[in-house]
């Protein structure tokens, strides 16, 4: 049987000496693993469908349980995330919360176009690209984040704040004063991601940590990635 879908790479290993096993977010199947044959030979036609981040409609042919690309017709190829290494740290993160949240056979749609979104602002240098695609991956797993006004008492939280893991939402410090404690620069970016607002560079990095832990916490897994771009932003010299 061949089948043929949009899909996003989110990984590749090597199997054998010519082959590679991808694994990839598509917009229908959600998450599925595929052999690609042949493409670690020079001049193979498919070894642009092998590389990271790669999107494009990729072509199946399928036996049984096991999936092998035939053909793909790139969409992008995010080619400025490799002349970058804070862009390509930042996009692995993307791909290792893909990886994540989705399992096979979901509806993943959203998920891919939120993934993708976000490996377009990456490539431009969006501040926000990352807090952004967060939020839309916990939201797309069950685990919405509220950033408008206190769930405890219809304030708008100003100052030193808590964030309920619980709730997924920001509260008054006197409000739920056992939660996690958050600055107003980590509300404010937040709240700029999801289209009110600015926010600082410091605030950002603040809600990559806050986000990342809650990631954490609610999935069950953490994004390993996300620890290491933000000590690639403070070896650089950023606020972290």
């Amino acid at each position: 049987m061949e089948f043929k879908t949009d899909a996003l790479l989110l990984r590749a290993v090597d199997y054998g000496e010519y082959d590679k096993i991808v694994t990839l977010l598509t917009a229908d199947r959600g998450k599925i693993a595929a052999a690609m044959k042949g493409v670690k030979k020079a001049g193979a036609k498919l070894r642009f469908a092998a590389q990271p981040f790669c999107f494009a409609e990729y072509v199946f042919a399928a036996r049984g349980s096991r999936n092998t690309v035939t053909s793909a017709s790139l969409y992008d190829g995010f080619f400025p995330l490799g002349e970058d290494v804070t862009r390509l740290y930042a996009a692995a993160v993307v791909a290792d919360v893909c990886d994540k949240v989705a399992l096979e056979g979901m509806q993943t749609g959203e998920l891919l176009v939120s993934a993708v979104s976000a490996l377009e602002g990456i490539c431009a240098d969006e501040p926000l690209a990352l807090v952004r695609f967060l939020l839309a991956a916990l939201a797309f797993a069950g685990y919405p984040v509220e950033a408008d006004r206190c769930p405890a008492c219809g304030k708008r939280p100003s100052g030193r704040m808590r964030f309920s893991f619980s709730d997924g939402a920001f509260f008054c410090s006197d409000c739920l004063p056992d939660a996690v404690p958050a600055s107003e620069s980590t509300y404010r970016a937040v709240r700029a991601a999801l289209g009110e607002g600015e926010a600082t560079e410091d605030g950002i990095v603040r809600a990559l940590r806050l986000l990342g832990a809650y990631f954490a916490r609610q999935v069950g897994a953490e994004p390993g990635t996300l620890g290491d771009y933000l000590r690639l932003l403070r070896s650089d010299g950023q606020t972290a």
